[in-house]
């Protein structure tokens, strides 16, 4: 329980990483001795107080604009902590494993097992990689700059790593466990060593090469819509007036782009009738492109398909592109396992069940090419690198976090999407419908922001970056090494304890 109280005080907004780097401790001290159903029941009870602590706005979110009772919505809460709950039961189980079959120490293989959980936890069951382990440290510059190759599981190796050889060390004092750990500790010394030298050069290296591009001026407009009357059809117009407004006095610093957030354009902009031509007359009179959210439809076969979507016009009157959400938040935007979930309705009101776009691919126009990825698609940087790798020069980043509420979730959200920046070198403009909007540098350093649930709108030089990194080629490649790593030594330990059978664990 020591370790999920440490682990939450890690993350925004309480902001205390270095507590990262032995948060772990007291969890392995638990389950040293002990048997493996009790370290998976100890890891989990870990794991149960960390996410319960840390997303424990997701009561607010569905109890408050999910129209579900409190009831419900403590079991919704508790349903998905239960299950985050199970990857660092897992870890602890298999930390334990792997030491009581072959002997081989928290320090060699704790690392690997964390990264290859926290991997998993990206995809399965469509995926919730929210505030991986790594995140923690998106203040702290120099570290983080090692995300372009290895993506963020590379810090969060490295912060288990320092965990495990801690604990090492401290438990060999106090033990007949063996004594030393010195070949650990040099090599746990120099990788730190050889990754804030790297932080330290690509800091200095990314900031004079993104001096050489040519760049845009771009405007975030940040609207603060009340999320209760967002799909009212009787606030439309005074929605309309604020983002007409706020567009209007940014326009007054000549910029090239206005970004609106997501769905800012509650209605559909497809259709003709007078949002259309009035978000169209924005930008003629503007004379800026304006990128901004709108839910889109498609009619199929004998149905209908919507689409969580943002279009990019012209000051000419032109459609430059559309971006059709590909991956959907589940609650927010669809209710998966609909049969048996009847009773929960999705988070986004106002139209039926989305679909997810089919496409991820830049959205080209004069000036650049605009990666856009919508709300939660910003903490799975796979699909972010995407964009990127097919020729983005920007990235822009619009949501609408109004059903966090005022809790810690805004600001955790911002401290995933920093990482995009990082593993792809390219800067990002991110409008927030009431925050938190910002301007972050291909550092990862977060240039301007907004506060949360204001009016006003932020302006900055954006520079058209094109450098390529290893993290946007091939993407969770070291991820990937760590899960098979991971799966040779559940092997290794399978064949340990074959072999032991009739003589006892190993």
């Amino acid at each position: 329980m020591s370790s999920g109280l440490l682990l939450i005080t890690v993350f925004p907004r309480f902001n205390l990483e270095i507590i990262a780097w032995f948060s772990l401790i007291p969890l392995f001290y638990a389950i040293q001795e002990k048997r493996l159903h009790h370290s998976f029941y100890l890891g989990s009870i870990t794991g149960f107080v960390f996410f319960l602590g840390l997303i424990y706005w997701v009561f607010i979110a569905v109890s408050r604009y999910g129209n579900l009772n409190y009831i419900l919505s403590v079991f919704v809460l508790l349903l998905l902590v239960s299950y985050l709950s199970l990857f660092i039961g897992t870890f602890a189980f298999l930390v334990r494993y792997i030491e009581s079959r072959v002997g081989l120490k928290e320090v060699t293989a704790a690392p690997f097992i964390w990264v290859s959980l926290e991997y998993t936890r990206s995809f399965l069951f469509t995926g919730f990689p929210w505030e991986s382990l790594g995140y923690s440290q998106f203040l702290i510059l120099p570290l983080i700059q090692v995300s372009d190759i290895t993506g963020v599981y590379g810090i969060s190796f490295l912060i288990v790593l320092v965990n495990a050889l801690l604990f090492n060390i401290s438990y060999s004092l106090f033990s007949k466990r063996e004594k030393g750990f010195y070949k650990e500790t040099a090599l746990t010394f120099l990788l730190l060593v050889i990754t804030f030298t790297y932080g330290w050069w690509r800091l200095s290296d990314v900031s004079k090469k993104t001096q050489t591009f040519s760049n845009i001026k771009v405007a975030l407009i940040q609207g603060n819509i009340d999320q209760s009357k967002k799909w009212d059809p009787a606030f439309q117009d005074s929605t309309f007036k604020i983002y007409r407004d706020l567009s209007f006095q940014a326009a007054k610093s000549n910029p090239s782009l206005i970004v609106w957030p997501e769905a800012a354009a509650p209605f559909f902009f497809q259709s003709y009738d007078k949002y259309r031509k009035l978000i169209i007359d924005i930008s003629k009179e503007t004379d800026s492109y304006l990128l901004f959210g709108s839910p889109a439809y498609q009619k199929g076969e004998g149905k209908i398909e919507y689409f969580n979507s943002a279009f990019l016009i012209s000051p000419d009157n032109n459609v430059f592109g559309r971006y059709d959400k590909t991956h959907l938040v589940p609650l927010g935007e669809y209710v998966p396992f609909g049969k048996y979930l009847y009773f929960i309705d999705k988070i986004v009101e106002g139209i039926g069940d989305f679909s997810s776009g089919k496409r991820i691919a830049p959205l080209e126009f004069p000036m650049g090419r605009l990666g856009v990825f919508i709300c939660y698609e910003g903490i799975f940087p796979d699909l972010v690198r995407k964009f990127v790798k097919k020729g983005a020069n920007i990235l822009v980043n619009i949501t609408n976090d109004a059903w966090f509420g005022e809790t810690s979730a805004p600001y955790q959200h911002l401290s995933m999407v920093t990482f995009r920046a990082v593993e792809n070198r390219v800067f990002i403009a991110r409008a927030a419908n009431t925050g938190i909007s910002s301007f972050i540098d291909a550092t990862g350093k977060i240039r301007y922001t907004t506060e949360i649930f204001t009016k006003g709108f932020l302006v900055d030089r954006i520079p058209l970056v094109n450098i390529h990194t290893f993290y946007t080629r091939y993407g969770d490649i070291f991820a990937r090494i760590c899960l098979g790593i991971t799966l040779i030594l559940m092997i290794i330990t399978g064949k340990g304890f074959k072999d032991s059978r009739g003589q006892g664990f190993k």
